[in-house]
């Protein structure tokens, strides 16, 4: 099945030092995943605090973002089965729950996804088999057991850095070709989380429901566009914008924002709220809305290593603070986190949505109620979008339309 949006995370755990060269071990060398009892299955996670503030962080002025937060809490909550103390600490607060409590959350949520789900996802960790560095077996293992992690080891080199390029784009349907240039030096561990989505409307649009229109910027500049018009009959309503959610097939649904006149894109973003934007989407309105979306494409590619950091887990960046001795040892020094890199597309037309994302992390090492007044919103000018799990109301990706030139 081709799967339309893509999100890559790749964490580089590096150190100081020089590598050496071969090819890769066999997936799962060692580490099968085994058997979890559903009675741990009982997760305490509000994914949804972190999706807004991920997003909230990652935002420029006047241009589009987009941000997978599924993908970006999967590879960070594997990481996080390796940090100890204060480091430690400071990821439980930003991705709001436990090591374990994540396992158990992504247990539960993986575990629903059928091989025909719009959804996949995909982990995979290498480490580096030279001798100056050691994983730890239980860190490995977790990863295995609750997020389905392949396991690979050998040395790295250049052969090793085209294995992971390979994996990441069957596991995106080729649409992230490669994450990786070079592997350095100093590169101890790569951890790897692949998100792939189909989004195919659950009604697509006929067409004479796509016409032109024009896209008018918070600067005033108008730009040429052809809007998608439809009628649905879920309303979205916050005191500073309304909006509205449009289906697609298979349980997901894309969620448009459009900020009240004279509020600005980055103050409705900056509003926003994990709990109240899980209400929101799990309870429209089940009232008329005459809705236009317009055909667009943007991407966005963002450090994520000051937008982390701001969230409260500078530590994990620090060289001499980060404390990930969980991931493994090394004889050289410190294991930290280098840089967080995070590269998104997206392609909104007639037929669905069409998008992709990858993020490297180097660390050196929605049935018709009766009819009332009819709503509307154009998506004329800059709004956010989502798109959502109607399941778990999570936003899988989250961005803002600025600019259709």
């Amino acid at each position: 099945m081709k799967r339309i949006i893509a999100a890559v995370l790749l964490f580089a755990i590096l150190l100081t030092g020089c590598a050496e060269a071969a090819a890769a071990g066999d997936l799962m060398e060692g580490y099968v995943a085994q058997p979890i009892s559903e009675e741990v299955v009982e997760p305490h996670v509000a994914p949804a605090d972190f999706a807004v503030s991920l997003f909230q962080n990652s935002l420029t002025d006047g241009e589009n973002t987009l941000v997978s937060p599924l993908s970006v809490l999967s590879a960070l909550a594997m990481v996080a089965n390796g940090a100890e103390g204060e480091t430690l600490s400071q990821m439980e607060a930003v991705l709001g729950a436990t090591p374990e409590q994540l396992n158990s959350w992504f247990l539960s949520y993986m575990s629903r996804l059928g091989e025909e789900d719009a959804l996949h996802l995909a982990n995979a960790i290498w480490f580096n088999t030279h001798e100056r560095f050691t994983p730890d077996p239980d860190f490995l293992q977790t990863n295995a057991d609750y997020f389905g992690a392949g396991i690979r080891s050998g040395e790295f080199n250049e052969a090793l850095c085209r294995e992971i390029n390979k994996w990441v784009e069957e596991h995106t349907d080729g649409m992230i070709p490669e994450i990786l240039d070079e592997i350095p030096e100093d590169a101890v561990m790569y951890l790897v989380n692949a998100l792939a989505f189909e989004a195919r409307w659950a009604s697509t649009y006929r067409e004479e429901q796509v016409r032109d229109g024009i896209f008018t910027t918070e600067d005033g500049r108008e730009q040429d566009v052809r809007l998608m018009h439809d009628t649905v009959f879920a309303y979205l309503e916050l005191e500073n914008a309304a909006g509205f959610l449009r289906h697609y097939k298979d349980g997901y649904t894309f969620a448009a924002l459009l900020p009240n006149a004279g509020v600005t894109v980055a103050e409705l973003a900056a509003s926003l709220e994990g709990a109240e934007l899980t209400t929101l989407l799990a309870e429209p309105q089940g009232v008329p809305v005459k809705t236009a979306i317009p055909k667009f494409q943007g991407e966005s590619s963002l450090k994520l290593n000051e937008i982390l950091a701001n969230m409260g887990m500078g530590d994990a960046f620090d060289q001499e603070r980060a404390n990930l001795t969980g991931l493994g040892t090394s004889s050289r020094g410190n294991i930290y986190i280098n840089r967080v890199l995070h590269k998104t597309f997206i392609s909104v037309s007639e037929e669905g949505t069409r998008a992709g994302a990858a993020t490297m992390v180097e660390a050196n090492d929605r049935a018709m109620g009766v009819m009332v007044d009819q709503k509307e919103v154009i998506l004329d000018r800059p709004f956010i979008y989502m798109i959502v799990d109607t399941e778990s109301n999570l936003p899988i990706f989250m961005g803002t339309c600025m600019d259709l030139g």
